[in-house]
């Protein structure tokens, strides 16, 4: 099945077209192989390690329930039939119920979030129980991660038209709101005080930026009395500010200044903020009546198979998709101990937010891969690219 978000990619670039295709295609044979002995849950993650032979082998490690959740989201835009092969024979919604059986033991608002939201996308019976694990998570007036808030926002939405929860709905949507610093575009990581380091509280990641601004052109969307103006503008506002700041290559920096909306550092690059969650978000705020973000969104996708970090050194080029492993290596990153450069630009920018500390750069270059795929790269994978039906 070929989706509107892919026919366009097909006649804005074809070859890129081609690439998304691929991805997909290695979304769905590496997702069984994440599956937990059961098939009731997945893996945290699946760790690559290669033999003299030169041959690779996968092996799984832990288990998480957001990514189990993220996943559903993404698997429930598969025809039935594929689902069920992902999910071991389950379509996405069975599986949904799982989670939600889970529930009375999940207690990260995050995770519950997500369930709620894969709940009301799936249509599951059982939305009103998952979404009262939520609000007995999400106490009133305690600061959340902005992630996390941004999920709730976004699992409210999707059950606006199933369940009454406009209460909740409002105080959601204007806590991500209040939680922008100043006239700064940018999201910071927490929406109060109190959970992150006075040192570092400027300090905000891509995912930060990515999950408001979807939560609220979801918000937007999801308002059947002319919309929400203010809600749109945030997102757009985020959005043209993170595609400002895209780099050359088409890289989706890591971490900004919520105060100044600027880049602290740009290291590490994730895969799948190129060819997911990055498409994710921006597609769904042009599908609510925002702009039109798709050059920025093949701008990164082609980083893929195109990684400037590693052009030029023969010794550590190797490519990011393995299709006959069904999987996507992490990142591309430093190597730096102890993560030295974030640590040192997140302090340095707290003092004078402008300083860029440049010699870091040629000390720490960006030439490590970290050879590790999670499941929910390929879950926001399928979402992004198989989805579009605000």
């Amino acid at each position: 099945m070929t989706t509107t978000r892919l026919a366009a990619l097909g006649h804005e670039e074809p070859p890129l077209l081609s690439l998304a295709q691929r991805l997909l295609s290695v979304a769905e044979l590496g997702l069984p192989a994440m599956l937990l002995p059961g098939g009731e849950a997945f893996s945290f993650t699946m760790s690559g390690s290669k033999a003299p032979s030169g041959s690779w082998t996968l092996e799984r490690r832990g288990t998480s329930t957001r990514y189990a959740a993220i996943t559903a989201l993404g698997v429930e835009f598969l025809p039935e039939d594929r689902q069920r092969a992902v999910l071991a024979g389950r379509s996405a919604q069975e599986f949904t119920g799982l989670l939600i059986e889970s529930l009375p033991a999940v207690t990260n608002l995050g995770d519950a979030a997500l369930i709620a939201w894969a709940a009301a996308e799936t249509a599951h019976p059982k939305l009103s129980d998952a979404l009262e694990r939520v609000e007995a998570l999400d106490v009133e007036g305690r600061p959340q991660y902005t992630v996390e808030a941004a999920w709730v926002l976004s699992a409210l939405a999707a059950a606006r038209g199933t369940v009454d929860v406009e209460r909740r709905f409002s105080a959601a949507r204007d806590r991500l709101l209040r939680a922008r610093i100043g006239d700064s575009p940018l999201f910071p990581h927490a929406t109060g005080p109190g959970l992150v380091p006075w040192y570092r509280s400027h300090v905000s990641c891509f995912a930060d930026q990515t999950y408001p601004l979807q939560a609220l052109a979801r918000a937007h969307a999801s308002d059947d009395q002319g919309g929400d103006p203010e809600a749109l503008a945030a997102s757009e506002a985020c959005a043209a500010r993170i595609c400002e700041l895209q780099g050359d290559g088409g890289q989706w920096w890591w971490h900004y200044d919520a105060r100044t909306g600027g880049v602290v550092e740009g290291y590490p690059v994730y895969s799948v903020h190129q060819h997911a969650m990055a498409p994710t978000a921006l597609f769904d705020l042009t599908d609510a009546g925002g702009s039109d973000f798709g050059a920025s969104i093949r701008k990164g996708l082609r980083w893929m198979t195109e990684v400037p970090e590693l052009a030029g050194h023969t010794e550590r080029q190797e490519p990011l998709i393995l299709d006959e492993l069904g999987a996507t290596w992490r990142k591309v990153y430093r190597g730096d101990p102890k993560k030295a450069v974030r640590a040192a630009r997140g302090l340095g920018t707290r003092l004078a937010p402008n300083l860029r500390l440049k010699s870091l750069d040629r000390v720490y270059r960006p030439l490590s891969v970290d050879r590790e795929c999670r499941p929910y790269e390929f879950g926001w994978m399928l979402y992004a690219w198989q989805g579009g039906r605000i």
